[in-house]
């Protein structure tokens, strides 16, 4: 009897959702009777509106997904689910003839994961659906593992009332200089993302240090410090954020050479980390601080232009200096309290 409980789970393992998109009754059909067999829970949808409907309601681990199909076929629903900043995650398998090599093309380039061949060999079918779902998994805790160091870089924030939504604030500014600067969306997530985690490091630093109301001296100085460093160590074992290293280990790097931790200097300096350098000198000098009120936009600004080429890439304080004109910082400050209502 002991024996059964130790063997019993507390939460029953749950089966994957497999969303099966087809125009022919009786190829939903045979798919969902293969799928069931090798337990996993089917939805079926009967074109591309509904499929996307049915996304929306219930986000399946998986998609068998046909082309040719009315309303909405099915390259066009690989797309907008592969644009989808969460549902691009999603596996996508197109269901295409086997001669059909135009289609396949076309199914790679909307963002297809994998191909499977009419008529459906039901080995086939495993073996994709296997590797797939094994991926999808591994992505999940990925995304879970990224989960819980944002919520690390928040808490650091939350330790000060003065320096809350900070990193939020220099994520967005980040993301933006990127985009004027004619990075692509990817890269400016990435910019957005690796801001918010600048600071992470800090949450190896003394409140006595990081709270301290006032100029720090040499040695406190020479602690916070480390936290660009820590910061980095702390991701290091992490596959999935090692895109953000550069930013979080660089950006109090000086242009001229000057800044920390390895004394890069110009365009040695990662491009991410140059980006947020400026972002992250702008929000703090136009922020309060215990010892000091924060500096007006255009006392912050002059800050900027004389810096430029000394301590920030003089280019990217020009783009900077453009977004600001055109109404950057009020666009941030909208969007911070949009998202904190």
């Amino acid at each position: 009897m002991q024996r059964e409980r130790s063997r019993a789970k507390l939460v029953a393992p749950r089966r994957p959702i497999v969303l099966v998109v087809d125009d022919m009754p009786a190829n939903r059909e045979l798919l969902e009777g293969y799928l069931e067999e090798l337990g996993y829970d089917v939805r079926q949808a009967r074109d591309g509106i509904e499929a996307l409907e049915a996304v929306a309601a219930e986000e399946p681990d998986l998609m068998l997904l046909d082309v040719d199909m009315p309303r909405l076929d099915g390259i066009a629903v690989c797309q907008r689910l592969k644009m989808h900043p969460t549902r691009r995650l999603i596996p996508v398998v197109i269901l295409t003839a086997s001669n059909d090599r135009e289609v396949r093309l076309r199914g790679i380039a909307a963002g297809a994961d994998d191909y499977l061949s009419k008529p459906f060999d039901a080995k086939e079918l495993l073996i994709r659906t296997t590797v797939l779902l094994r991926d999808r998994e591994l992505n999940k805790r990925l995304d879970a593992t990224e989960s819980v160091l944002f919520a690390l870089a928040r808490a650091v924030e939350a330790r000060d009332r003065y320096t809350i939504y900070h990193a939020e604030r220099v994520g967005r500014y980040a993301e933006a200089i990127g985009a004027a600067h004619g990075l692509d969306a990817e890269d400016g997530e990435l910019l957005y993302q690796g801001g918010v985690l600048h600071d992470l490091g800090k949450i190896a630093i003394p409140d006595a240090i990081l709270l301290k109301p006032g100029p720090l001296t040499d040695e406190e100085f020479a602690i916070m410090r480390t936290h660009s460093t820590e910061g980095e160590r702390i991701c290091l074992s992490l596959r999935s954020v090692t895109h953000y290293l550069p930013i979080i280990r660089h950006h109090h790097e000086r242009f001229d050479g000057g800044g920390y931790p390895d004394h890069l200097a110009g365009s040695a300096i990662p491009l991410g980390a140059r980006v947020a350098a400026i972002a992250d000198a702008w929000d703090a000098m136009v922020s309060d601080r215990p010892y000091r009120a924060g500096l007006s936009c255009d006392e912050a600004r002059s800050r900027l232009r004389s810096g430029a080429g000394k301590q920030w890439d003089a280019e990217l304080v020009d783009i900077f200096q453009h977004l600001l004109d055109t109404g950057l910082q009020e666009r941030v400050a909208r969007r911070q309290l949009t998202a904190t209502a």
